[in-house]
């Protein structure tokens, strides 16, 4: 009777004994493993207090506290969520600071959390975007001009978990109180933690988040935009960004379109005025619009996202290709009333309009450098910055319509009727041809790609052969209209270049070129990290001719060709031509939005180097920076 007591009694105990050990061993798949025995307790790994910036505030004064984090070595805490990213088996703990109670009269601003770092764990499918050592979070507010004299009294919630690269501790709360002296307006409040504050340039609140920093090939600088000159300096460089826009590979096939229109209403300097008037509000309405987007739709991040969708870029193709036809004459057939409001020859003010949205919609892809760091800065600030910031960018595009229909001296030089006109009419018609196989062959390729199958590049050969049939038409017809000798050599030989160089592009455009890349997962990358190799990771797309240019001019550089093939050295192609989520997710967690991008990653996981814009030498010191001098 014992034995049989005994027996069922150890099996009860074997099976109370299973969902635990299914528990822990579902614990341990999903990474989530929590405080063991032998684990460091949680006042001893993370330090949490508070500071603040002045020993006193006056009404109307602007103060900040600062939550000082300091996380012992060998752990790391989680980012907040705005830097976090989940993943399928693990979904982090962010980091938050929440106030519980604050007296009145205080105007309290969202926290200001610095830049998370990846963090290389075993219990996630990729690095874990984390702070490490003392991580120090700032909280600006503002007091009431009528706020009374005394005594202001706030009380806080910080949460957060701590971990190290193989378990989790349990999620912390941790409660701070402090108290602040509110004087009359005669007194002069000092300043106190300076070192808690470095960061905040000339004493003004959160002015990491309000500091805008541009790397464009070594060139590097910042500014503070909290100040009223700091402000007006950022509306300055975007606007020169969306000025170069103008002169990028996406937008340039459209001015002389432009310039032959306002041609044509040149003796009309009303209408001429009126006509690139309105083509300049189609600019900045779009600009605008899409700062809306940024500012107002989560979902919207970045300005080149729109070609992210395949479709988008099909349709962009079709309207320039209805363009083209027109500048051959082919309206003259009966068309959908739609299609003649596109149509440039109609010198119409819907025309104009819309050719404006054109021009700033084929924009979108060729970032010019200023406004690349510009915008991407602005869609993380609050809406009134967001927006102001596109309309800057839209205003600096859409000076050049501007001057060229307020002056029309500079348009009434070119010919306006009779076969010269055809001709430049023709070939613009042939490039504009050539631009619309550009959208459409991208378009396509990325609706047939996917992460592991990088996108068809064949698309090149019909756009560079109708480029090539520009200049081959231009040559012919120069040489049986001129007869001036010098206007028939210059173009002639124009035309022959224009013949030439279209072929060599696409035969270098389509070829696979002389890097072996390894196009992007969060497996491979993992891969590379753990077998101690330095990571050089390109993001790119189709649709973005300045990435094709960077990687044509810095990353086919022979010492770079030579530096990639090396064993140690890992290079990973992000292409987020078509669906390609993880690699956008990585993009995120690299804290960019846009590309052309580059970022080199140490064999220890470590990101040491990220710039949109880079030289051959700068890639070359980076990876000798990851190597520790090697």
């Amino acid at each position: 009777m014992k034995r049989i007591v005994f027996t069922c009694g150890l099996a009860l105990v074997m099976l109370a004994m299973v969902p635990w050990a299914s528990l822990a061993k579902d614990q341990k798949e999903i990474g989530n493993l929590l405080q063991t025995a032998d684990s460091p307790s949680d006042s001893d790994a993370v330090q949490v207090r508070s500071a603040w910036s002045v020993d006193r505030a006056r009404p109307g004064d602007t103060v900040a506290l600062a939550i000082v984090i300091d996380i012992k070595e060998g752990l790391h805490i989680n980012a907040d969520a705005s830097q976090i990213q989940p993943f399928e088996d693990f979904k982090p703990y962010p980091t938050k600071v929440q106030v519980v109670t604050a007296t009145e009269g205080i105007t309290i601003e969202t926290a200001r959390f610095p830049q998370a770092i990846p963090v290389k764990v075993d219990y996630a499918s990729g690095a874990l975007m984390s702070f490490e050592g003392r991580t120090i979070i700032y909280l600006p507010m503002k007091l009431d001009e009528q706020i009374k004299t005394g005594i202001i009294e706030l009380e806080l919630m910080v949460e957060y978990q701590a971990c190290t690269d193989t378990y989790c501790l349990f999620p912390e709360e941790r409660r701070l109180k402090e108290t602040l002296p509110v004087v009359k307006s005669g007194a002069t409040p000092s300043k106190i933690n300076p070192e808690l504050f470095a960061d905040q340039i000339s004493g003004a609140v959160g002015s990491q988040a309000k500091r805008i920093k541009f790397n464009i090939f070594g060139w590097k600088f910042s500014f503070n935009t909290a100040s009223g000159f700091g402000w007006l300096l950022l509306l300055m460089i975007a606007a020169l960004g969306g000025f170069l826009l103008n002169f990028t590979p996406c937008v340039l096939p459209l001015i002389p379109i432009k310039i032959i229109s306002l041609s044509h209403a040149a003796e009309d300097r009303k209408r001429c005025f009126v006509l690139g008037l309105v083509m300049a509000l189609g600019v900045l309405a779009f600009w605008i619009g899409l700062g809306i987007l940024i500012a107002l739709v989560s979902d919207f991040t970045a300005t080149n996202q729109l070609f992210q969708y395949p479709l988008f870029t099909i349709l962009v193709g079709s309207i320039i290709g209805i363009m083209a036809l027109g500048m051959f004459g082919f309206f003259s057939i009966r068309l959908p009333q739609f299609i003649y409001m596109i149509n440039p020859q109609q010198d119409s003010l819907r025309g104009s309009f819309v050719l404006g949205i054109l021009a700033a919609v084929l924009s979108t892809p060729c970032t010019a450098p200023f406004m690349g760091a510009a915008a991407a800065w602005a869609a993380t600030q609050n809406p009134l910055t967001t927006i102001s910031t596109f309309a800057a960018i839209g205003g600096g595009m859409a000076l050049p319509y501007l001057m060229l229909s307020a002056f029309p001296n500079l348009v009434n030089r070119m010919p306006k009727a009779g076969p010269a006109s055809e001709l430049i009419k023709q070939v613009m018609g042939l490039f504009m041809l050539a631009a619309a196989a550009y959208f459409l062959g991208v378009g396509i390729s990325a609706l047939l790609s996917s992460p592991l199958s990088p996108p068809s590049k064949i698309y090149w050969w019909p756009v560079m052969g109708l480029v090539a049939a520009g200049g081959s038409w231009l040559a012919l017809r120069t040489l049986a209209l001129a007869r001036n000798k010098t206007t028939k050599t210059v173009f002639v030989s124009l035309g022959l270049i224009l013949m030439v160089l279209p072929i060599l592009g696409a035969m270098r455009l389509s070829d696979e070129g002389p890097i072996k890349w390894t196009y992007y997962t969060p497996e491979r990358f993992e891969a590379a990290i753990s077998q101690g190799k330095t990571v050089v990771m390109t993001f790119t797309a189709e649709w973005c001719l300045n990435c094709k240019a960077l990687e044509e001019s810095v990353l086919h550089d022979q010492r770079i060709i030579g530096l990639l093939s090396q064993k140690h050295i890992a290079p990973i192609k992000v292409d987020i031509t078509g669906n390609n989520p993880a690699g956008k997710a990585k993009l995120e967690a690299v804290g960019s939005l846009t590309v052309p991008l580059l970022v080199i990653f140490a064999p220890d996981g470590r990101l040491v180097f990220k710039s949109s814009f880079y030289t051959v030498d700068q890639i070359l010191n980076a990876v000798e920076k990851a190597l520790g001098g090697r």
